[in-house]
């Protein structure tokens, strides 16, 4: 990701990439209750690719540096990246991480959930619930006035005192014609730094956590990122937009 100015968006722009967001959020919606034991993760992207030929949008990460599907489907220990396959079949007590994205009319579209497959273990429960809950902690600091790393260190500080760990080695972004845009939004750092934040900013702020180490490890395909020991990891991404009356989550139904 390039470092330079944060883009400040028009109104236009911004009703631009709530179009882009909502097609994400609804093909979220719909790959959610495919999730079932028996699943594979590559039933799941070809029901997206189908799904998303009857709009107007195209995939964003497919081709994206080459990577070659239209999901990230990122299973149990998989952190992010991870790649579809006809071989990775869910099965009861598995963790799913999808994260998705689209580009329509020049504007991307980008957001992750976890999801349980069947019935999963109270930990793992709480994983998810953490993960999701530290986004939520997150959104709330996008306010005209605040720092940047407001919303980092909302991540960090609730997540770490619930016992888990803040990944390092991925950030957040900003994002509008450019699915990569400064600036890069870490889940760590101390409150009170970074820029000040601006209407107009459009932000993909997405908790990586996990419940051993933060460390990670890149697998032999080049992508998939994985927990360094082994443990479980949960990713949320929304993408939000700064207006005056506070934060507006773009890819929430």
């Amino acid at each position: 990701m390039d470092s330079g100015p944060i883009i400040i968006k028009t109104t236009e722009e911004i009703g631009k990439l709530r179009n882009s967001n909502l097609i994400v959020a609804e093909m979220h919606a719909m790959l959610r209750e495919m999730v079932k034991p028996g699943v594979t993760t590559m039933d799941l992207e070809r029901k997206c690719e189908r799904e998303l030929k009857k709009t107007k949008a195209t995939p964003a990460f497919k081709g994206y540096k080459g990577f070659p599907f239209c999901l990230c489907t990122s299973v149990n220990s998989e952190v992010v990246h991870g790649m579809p396959s006809d071989e990775q079949v869910l099965k009861d007590g598995d963790l799913l991480s999808i994260d998705f994205g689209v580009l329509l009319d020049g504007y991307y579209g980008d957001s992750a959930i976890t999801v349980g497959v069947g019935s999963i273990t109270a930990e793992a429960q709480r994983l998810i619930d953490v993960t999701a809950e530290s986004l939520e902690r997150a959104i709330e600091q996008v306010r005209v006035g605040k720092r940047l790393y407001d919303i980092s260190h909302a991540v960090q500080s609730y997540a770490e005192r619930e016992g888990f760990s803040v990944v390092r080695s991925f950030v957040g972004h900003g994002i509008g014609s450019v699915l990569h845009e400064p600036p890069q939004i870490p889940n760590f750092g101390d409150a009170d730094r970074g820029p000040r934040i601006k209407e107009g900013m459009v932000f993909a702020i997405e908790p990586m956590i996990n419940a051993g180490v933060y460390d990670i490890k890149i697998l032999d395909d080049g992508w998939t990122a994985v927990t360094a020991d082994g443990k479980l990891s949960a990713h949320f991404e929304h993408s939000v937009a700064v207006t005056k009356d506070g934060p507006f989550v773009l890819s929430r139904l």
